[in-house]
Order: C-alpha cells, then structure tokens, then sequence
C-alpha cells in the first residue's frame, strides 16, 4: 500500500526479506530526507504518516508476511528518525509552551485544559445526526487504534514506578477484560465492526483512511516507543479516559438510534461505566502521581494531554468538514454492507 514516495519506500523495503536488501542507513537517509523535507502539512499529510505508521506497526503484531527483522534494521530506523523528527517538531509547533505547572497540581491541570478546549464534537454530531453510512465511515477510521486498545499505552509501564504504575495497571486492566478475554476492549470494539458490516482484521482500512486519522495512532505509538516521551505518554492516556466517557455514551446513543442492539453498543457501554472510575485515576493518582515522583516530566504529561485534543479536534474537524459537502475523509470508499439491526 501506498500515499506517495514516503511510503512506497518504506513498504518497498518491507517487501522483502531484510537481509536481501541493499539499502544501507546512509543511502535510506539521503532518499528519504529530501521527501520529509518537501512535506507541508507533517500532521496530516497522508504519506508521511502512512510511511510512519508502517514502521512502528512492526512493534505490535506487525503485517503478514514482513520479515520479523526489519523490526530493529538499522536502515528502517534511519527512515524512521526523519519521520518522526518531522511530525514531532510540527506537533511541538502546533501547541505551543504552556504556562508552569506545579506538578503537585496536575489532576487538577488536566481537568481544566480539558474544559476549555473548544473543538468541535464529533461525538455530539454523531449522536443527533449521523447515518448509518457516516457512522460506519467513523468506525473505519477509529479501528486503526481500538482494534489494539491499551496497547500503545502499555509500553509505559516498564518505564514507570510506585503508586503511579499501580494506578496504570489498574486502568489498563480493565482495558484487557478484567481477567475475561471475551471483554477485552479490543475484541468488544470488533464485534462493533461485524454488526456493521466491517472487516474487523487488523489495519483492514489502512489503505482507506488519511494522514489525519494515522497521526491520532501515531503520537501514541511515537510517544510510547521512547522511553523519554513516557510523560506526554501518561498524559495522553489520562486525556484518553478523562473524554471517552461522555462521548461514547453519545456513540452508543446513536446506535440506539439507528436500530442496533445491546451486542453492537456492548462497546461503548463498556466505556462509560469505566471511564466514569477512571478519569479521576488516570488525572490524579497516574498523571499527577508521576508528576509528583518525576517532576521533571509536569510539562510533558501537559503536553500529551494537549496532543490529544489537538489531534482529535484536526480529525474531527475534517471528518464533520468532509461529511458537511456530501463527501467521505477515506481515501477509498467503503463497501457496502448489510448491517444487522434491530427492527
């Protein structure tokens, strides 16, 4: 699959078996500088983050057929570095330094860069007006990350200790099922997918959604993968749980409104009970735990948080946008489907 000469690279490598390829680091470097460069939008350019989101796929369950070493190949990281440097410095462009931030106060820091965000609601449109094609259209461009759920977050922690990392894990968890497979918030959102007549398969519609919809999964992966990012890491997450309550009960809600039943809404359900115990665990006792044991890392967990509103608001916004002219944000339609409701 491919958006352009980023990503074609990147899948030309993955083509083939890692130690057939002739590509050293410093020829990667010189071929995929100049494209990085020639980027204009890092944040939503739909090459660039397909390219990126190809690398750090290799640390989950990667695709069928990649070579397991291309996971850790010199070359492959060279590209890597450029891609993330890229989207990393647009991000730290877009939000801007805060103010200071005692880091004895950071639950309470949290809950206000929450109230005062002023993006639009995906999830209020959704709820009162979408039909049955857009909300189909949505659950394709979520399922690049709910089909892998609490992953990203996990990698922190190894990376984190005491009260803070107890905290994690009681959120996290829940995330797997509570001890219950068959909960597991990953698997609950994929028989979401089947209800509506999706492909529930990991990165099924890789290829169909933009640059927009990748960066929300690549922060987290990015964030995740660094050890030194386990701040903005930890503050994304809190973000995370401190927002879904409400809008997916608003999800559900529109289900409902649709005709589906209880086995399709299961997973937003889910989250609202959950997310109701966790918003004040992950803001308090995760973030402004870490931040009370690591101080140094106050403006980082701010600054995941932030990240993620920003980047859902540019998704949203785009998404509401496109829907607003009649048109679909997926680089490929969808297949039409028989979904199964309740009437």
């Amino acid at each position: 699959m491919s958006a352009g000469p980023l990503s074609e690279l990147v899948g030309g490598l993955l083509a083939v078996p890692a130690e057939d390829s002739e590509l050293e680091p410093a020829e990667a470097e010189e071929m995929a500088a100049p494209l990085v460069a020639a980027v204009e939008d890092p944040l939503g350019d739909d090459d660039l983050q397909l390219a990126l989101y190809l690398c750090y796929e290799l640390h989950y369950r990667s695709f069928p057929g990649v070579d397991p070493a291309w996971e850790w190949s010199p070359t492959l990281l060279t590209v890597r570095a450029l891609l993330e440097r890229s989207f990393f410095e647009a991000l730290g462009a877009a939000l801007r330094p805060g103010e200071p931030v005692d880091p004895t106060v950071v639950g309470d820091a949290l809950f206000e860069i929450e109230a005062a965000d002023e993006g639009v609601s995906l999830s209020r449109h959704v709820e009162l007006n979408a039909e049955i094609e857009q909300f189909r259209e949505m659950i394709a461009h979520r399922s690049l990350y709910q089909l892998k759920e609490a992953d990203p977050h996990s990698w922190v922690i190894p990376r984190i200790a005491g009260a803070a990392k107890t905290a994690l894990l009681e959120v996290q968890v829940d995330e797997y099922g509570g001890g219950q497979p068959e909960r597991i918030h990953s698997g609950l959102f994929a028989k979401t997918m089947r209800a509506l007549a999706l492909d529930d398969h990991e990165n099924a519609y890789l290829d169909h959604v933009p640059g927009t919809t990748l960066a929300t999964v690549n922060a987290i992966s990015g964030f995740g993968l660094h050890r030194e990012r386990r701040g903005a890491l930890v503050g994304h997450l809190a973000m995370f749980e401190m927002t879904s309550g409400l809008a997916s009960r608003r999800y559900g809600d529109a289900l409902r409104r649709l005709g589906f039943d209880a086995e399709a809404t299961d997973f937003y359900d889910e989250h609202v009970e959950a997310d109701a115990v966790h918003e004040n665990i992950a803001a308090y006792d995760l973030a402004g735990g870490l931040a009370r044991q690591e101080p140094e890392l106050t403006g980082d967990i701010l600054f995941g948080a932030r990240a993620l509103l920003y980047l859902e608001d540019c998704f949203a916004g785009r998404l509401l946008a496109a829907w607003g002219r009649g048109e679909t944000l997926l680089r490929r339609p969808l297949r039409p489907g028989a979904v199964a409701r309740d009437r």
